[in-house]
């Protein structure tokens, strides 16, 4: 029987959070993760998920380019496959957080969709997004996040977190003033140690 809910309180780096998922999943399924995780510092590297690897991960995430031999080199099934692919769409899904917080900035909808198609089949692996969405608040000079993994493998955490990271770090600077990336609610319905 999977474990049910685990929650950090107050809230813990981006490092301790791959560390606590890490120590979880040892052996056991977990449902209902959920962490605060403060997000000043979200690079967090393994031997799967070096620096350069996050990089182009991120970037790729963020739909910026990215170079052949990067993707060569660091794309890979082992390391998310079409399940962490987020691309599609997400300038314009950027571009409208940014405009909905500072249009209205106590506003609800400042949200990224990341599920390609509500009636996916199960079957579908790049249907099957492990991330569904983000939902983004301005509180002071924070700009925190609500994230919703279907499921996560601690062994990906690293890369997860970085373009998140990367996504709260962009839309805090396109907002402007003093915002800066604060703390990220994590939920992930099932966590797991690895993608087997």
């Amino acid at each position: 029987m999977p474990d049910t809910i685990v929650q950090s309180a107050p809230s813990i780096s981006c490092r301790e959070t791959w560390q606590l998922m890490t120590d979880l999943t040892a052996g056991h399924t977990v449902r209902n993760f959920h962490a605060d995780i403060r997000m000043g510092d979200y690079l967090v590297e393994t031997d799967l998920f070096p620096r350069a690897a996050l990089d182009a991960y991120t970037a790729w995430n963020l739909e910026l380019d990215v170079s052949d031999a990067d993707r060569a080199t660091y794309f890979s099934a082992h390391r998310g496959g079409n399940q962490g692919d987020y691309r599609d769409g997400m300038r314009a899904k950027i571009a409208n957080v940014v405009e909905c917080l500072t249009e209205f900035p106590e506003s609800k909808r400042a949200v990224i969709s990341v599920v390609p198609r509500s009636d996916a089949h199960h079957s579908d692996d790049g249907a099957a997004k492990c991330m569904r969405e983000i939902h983004f608040h301005l509180d002071g000079g924070a700009l925190d996040a609500t994230v919703l993994f279907r499921s996560q493998a601690a062994e990906i955490f690293p890369k997860n977190i970085h373009f998140v990271g990367a996504l709260m770090a962009e839309i805090a600077s396109r907002l402007g003033g003093d915002v800066r990336p604060g703390t990220l609610h994590y939920l992930a319905t099932v966590l797991v140690s690895d993608r087997s």
